[in-house]
Formats: C-alpha cells, sequence, structure tokens
C-alpha cells in the first residue's frame, strides 16, 4: 500500500504483493463482542446456518437508519464447514432480506490483510468503497493493516437481476 498526497491530489494504491511467509492473523471475540451481538441479533438482520440443531455460520447485521443500510459486523463459518457455500448464502439471504425492507446498501468493514475475505466479499457482489489508514491505530499503515471498507449496493442487483431475467 502506498499514499501520495499533494495539496491538490491524493493518491492511495493497494495492491496484491507476494509475502516472504504466510500472514497469519488470530480473530479473538471479546465478552463486548458477544455482548453487543446479543443485543443487535434479535434487531431482525442477523441469520445462522444450521446443521441439524448445530450452528455452523452466522452473520450479525444491523440496521443503520439514518442512511438506510446494514452494517455487518461479523460473519463467520465454523472451519470444518467452510469451502461449502455456507457463507454465501447466508450473504444471499442477508441481501434478500435487505431487498425486502427497501435497504439501499450493505456495508462491512475488513483488513487489507484479509485477502481471502476481499475475495469472498467480491465474489459476494461487494466493492471496495472507502480505505481508513489509521481506523486501528495511528500506526496503522507502518504496521502495515488498514482497514477496507466495502459495499454492496442493493438497486444494482435489483437492476442486474432485471437484465438478466430480460436476456
Amino acid at each position: 500500500m502506498t499514499k501520495f498526497e499533494t495539496e491538490e491530489r491524493t493518491v492511495i494504491d493497494i495492491g496484491l504483493v507476494s509475502l516472504e511467509s504466510t500472514y497469519h492473523k488470530i480473530y479473538v471475540n471479546s465478552d463486548d463482542d458477544y455482548e453487543n451481538y446479543s443485543k443487535i441479533a434479535p434487531r431482525g438482520y442477523s441469520l445462522g446456518a444450521y446443521l441439524g440443531s448445530r450452528l455452523v455460520g452466522v452473520v450479525i447485521a444491523e440496521e443503520s437508519t439514518w442512511n438506510n443500510t446494514l452494517l455487518i459486523w461479523h460473519i463467520q463459518v465454523a472451519e470444518q464447514f467452510q469451502r461449502l457455500r455456507i457463507g454465501k448464502r447466508l450473504v444471499n439471504e442477508l441481501v434478500c432480506l435487505a431487498e425486502k425492507n427497501n435497504i439501499r446498501a450493505i456495508n462491512l468493514e475488513t483488513q487489507n490483510t484479509n485477502v481471502n475475505a476481499i475475495r469472498f466479499y467480491r465474489k459476494c457482489g461487494f466493492k471496495i468503497e472507502g480505505i481508513d489508514l489509521s481506523h486501528y491505530t495511528n500506526h496503522d499503515v507502518s504496521d502495515g493493516e488498514v482497514a477496507i471498507f466495502m459495499k454492496r449496493k442493493i438497486a444494482d442487483t435489483k437492476s442486474l437481476n432485471e437484465i438478466q431475467k430480460n436476456m
């Protein structure tokens, strides 16, 4: 990632680069996260994927009424059930729920270091719409991890579906 800035122009360039070794990051939910999710989930925009009675995937999302969007706080599929399209189905169901409730877009945040997530979200119709170079700390750029904000516009999805139906 590079940033170049003058009084007239700011250019931020993010590209895939090969690393000398595999980058591993362990995501740990705190008790505060679980408390927050337990308040958000009953609001009607969070979904679970079950195998029998076992929860194998979840998406926790919340409506932002001021801008008529949904914010995905958390999406996760149990490791042994990944790559079975469960995450994609959860996102598709969330999109259907958003369409049904006339929500205009779904937003989420991930990190530039989480290439697999960025690729997954792109396959689900999300596009990068923003970058925050100091979202986590004042040293994000030098630490090598910056926030990437992605969005799936629901109106675009409806237009695409209508186009495909008419083909």
